[in-house]
């Protein structure tokens, strides 16, 4: 067909262009339509029987069955949370690769680690924040503390100062001690471990005279009188053990310290598909029956919105960056 003067030859290969585009965003609109089609894959980036882990699997089941297709738990430890984080960061904003993140993972490690291979706030779609871990700072019975103040006079006259336990670098447990040391000047010596378990064993045993550790892990040795419950880390009280005052409540502030756990997908998925998965995790979520189940993990739920999760994010990283950087604090 020949072409008309007043047609240039451009405009005709501009036309063109914009029609073979029209069916190419068609199949993408229908694919973000159909989503899901296939099983979905949420990587932990931690290994087996950790919190993370154990909340991914109790959750993830409930969310299968609202979205109509199986869900894969896959553990990929390494590097603190890094190894996992960085394969669905580097994998395609489809809505078929998933990671369940943490307070290390996707928070402290973005000043604990410079050569971080990961933007948290570039490469993830923030879907939600999905639980707390509260925390319960506890001493052994060779510590003559009843509360928060008494703690911390008590560490003030030790030669050296009073130790207290953590599992490890930049976890909640060393955070929170390393927060309260910068708010309080009470000279606090950080004693990393390799487990929780451990750090707790040396706690009962007199080793070492202070850790905050997750709730459910330390009320047992609570109630059978082998550690004292002095502090909740939280903003405010816990369910768990209601009588226990929060950390603010005596006198130092601000302090809210909890171990979470958040769903990341990677940067630029689609709306669509972020709405689906917020509204499944939800759904979830307020389930009558896995509420109770992840209470007794010690966990509570959250389900904060996308548009939310986002900037509570950013101020949860600048938060922790300055506790890092006043704490000259390095990964192990």
């Amino acid at each position: 067909m020949a072409m008309s003067p007043g047609f240039p030859r451009r405009r005709m290969l501009a036309t063109a262009a914009s029609g073979l585009a029209l069916p190419a965003l068609s199949r993408a609109a229908l694919a973000q339509a159909g989503w899901p089609d296939r099983p979905i894959r949420v990587i932990v980036p931690f290994g087996a029987g950790t919190s993370t882990d154990i909340m991914t699997r109790l959750v993830t089941p409930r969310m299968s069955q609202e979205l109509g297709q199986p869900i894969v738990v896959e553990n990929r430890p390494g590097a603190g949370g890094v190894v996992g984080s960085e394969a669905v960061a580097k994998s395609a904003p489809d809505g078929y690769n998933l990671c369940m993140g943490s307070i290390a993972s996707h928070s402290v490690n973005v000043s604990l680690m410079p050569r971080l291979p990961y933007d948290v706030l570039r490469d993830f779609t923030p879907v939600s924040l999905v639980t707390n871990a509260p925390n319960l700072l506890v001493v052994g019975n060779g510590v003559p503390a009843r509360n928060l103040q008494e703690f911390l006079t008590w560490a003030k006259g030790q030669r050296g100062g009073a130790s207290y336990a953590s599992a490890g670098n930049g976890t909640s447990s060393h955070l929170a001690g390393e927060l309260l040391k910068q708010l309080t000047g009470v000279p606090l010596e950080h004693v990393p471990y390799r487990s929780g378990a451990q750090a707790l064993t040396d706690i009962i045993s007199g080793q070492v005279a202070m850790t905050v550790y997750q709730v459910t892990a330390v009320l047992p040795f609570v109630r059978d009188g082998k550690m004292r419950a002095l502090a909740t880390t939280s903003s405010r009280r816990l369910e768990w053990t209601p009588e226990v005052p929060t950390v603010e409540e005596q006198g130092v502030k601000p302090f809210d310290v909890a171990a979470w756990h958040g769903l990341f997908a990677p940067a630029n998925l689609p709306a669509p598909i972020l709405d689906r998965l917020y509204r499944a995790l939800t759904v979830a979520l307020n389930d009558s029956e896995l509420r109770p189940k992840l209470n007794e993990q010690g966990l509570e739920p959250v389900g904060m919105s996308p548009t939310d999760f986002r900037p509570w994010l950013e101020a949860d990283i600048a938060k922790w960056r300055e506790v890092v950087r006043a704490g000259n604090i390095r990964p192990d």
